[in-house]
């Protein structure tokens, strides 16, 4: 080696190239010795941030987008939404909606003011039937719907038949016999014939009707659908009844059981018309505005007991 090339291995302690590093010990009593270290041209020379550079990139499994669930079979599906991490969906059922009765009237009827009391004699009377005939158009197209589904309705004898119904739903509520009241009454005058009822009892009691019981309204409507008709017809009754509320005590709340009293009421009832097993059965009852409030019931309480005085104790036991 020449002097030259010495001198220029003392001077340089390391030499770093593209391929390879050159690196020179320098020693004076050793012969010098020269090391490779070679590096890839792929891969940083610094591994200080080799897991965060790894972390940079994700590799995602992506979903064969061709492929169609109605394709796949139950354990496909299951096995596949339990590698994603997902849960199956549950199947949708839908339940068929069944309206056994509407939410109300549909035309309330609207009595004349002071029925009852006016013969039809009287100017007031002659009115009060002028009125009725003016509107018994609608309730003849209305029962004439009602025959297409119901052959056989008569409104003279369905009207003595309102009155068996009316009857014998009062005296289901009279013995609280809510098996039978649920055929006599819809669901919606069921709780509200129950309404305030709990550990009070009933004692009601039909006398006899003063007038005949007579259809005054008749009316039809379509729920939903067109083929969904419910029927509705609105009974006068004019009759004699017995009415007496308890407590759970006993003690006397509204009425009296030796006291009758003449009722008019406007009663509607009503039917699935499209229904082949519908029944008529008690729907509502109609309250005219002009009627005078009712007779609040009495209220009962807890006596209060005071101390009790020893004489008076003394003299019980010695007079017994």
């Amino acid at each position: 080696m020449s002097a030259i090339a010495s001198k220029a291995m003392f001077a340089v302690g390391r030499l770093v190239q593209c391929h390879a590093t050159l690196v020179y010990t320098q020693t004076l009593k050793a012969a010098p010795c020269f090391l490779f270290v070679r590096h890839r041209t792929t891969k940083h020379w610094n591994p200080k941030w080799k897991k965060l550079r790894k972390e940079k990139v994700m590799k995602v499994k992506l979903p064969n987008f061709n492929q169609k669930p109605e394709d796949m079979t139950p354990e496909e599906q299951r096995s596949m939404m339990r590698e994603r991490g997902l849960e199956r969906p549950r199947v949708w059922n839908e339940r068929p909606i069944y309206l056994s009765c509407t939410g109300g009237i549909f035309e309330p009827y609207v009595p004349p003011e002071g029925d009852g009391k006016f013969s039809a004699i009287s100017t007031t009377g002659a009115k009060q039937k002028v009125e009725f005939v003016q509107k018994k158009g609608s309730s003849i197209m209305a029962v004439r719907k009602m025959r297409n589904y119901e052959e056989e309705l008569n409104l003279k004898t369905f009207a003595e038949d309102a009155r068996e119904i009316y009857i014998k739903a009062h005296e289901a509520l009279n013995v609280k016999n809510k098996l039978e009241l649920r055929q006599l009454v819809t669901e919606r005058a069921y709780p509200e014939m129950l309404h305030n009822t709990h550990n009070k009892t009933i004692h009601w009691k039909f006398i006899q009707s003063l007038e005949p019981s007579r259809v005054v309204q008749a009316r039809c409507t379509e729920v939903i659908t067109k083929d969904n008709v419910f029927g509705q017809l609105t009974v006068r009754f004019h009759t004699q009844q017995v009415l007496a509320v308890y407590d759970r005590f006993g003690r006397l709340l509204h009425g009296s059981e030796f006291v009758t009293k003449d009722v008019i009421e406007y009663i509607v009832f009503e039917k699935h018309l499209s229904n082949q097993y519908g029944i008529w059965r008690l729907h509502d009852k109609i309250i005219p505005t002009w009627m005078p409030p009712k007779e609040p019931s009495r209220k009962t309480f807890v006596s209060k007991v005071g101390p009790i005085d020893p004489d008076e104790v003394n003299a019980v036991q010695t007079s017994a």
